[in-house]
């Protein structure tokens, strides 16, 4: 599983990526995460509102901070 995590660097996508990484390790998950800071890359996924995660190259969340609960369950969905 590849997980990205598209942002600019900012506090939020921080929090995004720590939340993200906690849910992965809860469900024991084999995951790559990543971050993506490159704007023209964060734009070919045509996100607006960062931060956003991307599983496995869809956008499966854009504009907010999940909590790692959040995350655990849409990982799961």
């Amino acid at each position: 599983m590849k997980l990205e995590i598209l942002g600019p660097g900012c506090i939020r996508c921080h929090r995004l990526a720590e939340n993200t990484r906690a849910a992965v390790q809860a469900l024991g998950l084999e995951a790559e995460v990543i971050k993506v800071e490159d704007i023209e890359a964060i734009m070919r996924y045509g996100v607006l509102s960062t931060p956003a995660l991307v599983v496995d190259g869809e956008v499966r969340l854009s504009g907010r901070v999940a909590t790692a609960n959040e995350i655990r369950q849409l990982l799961t969905a």
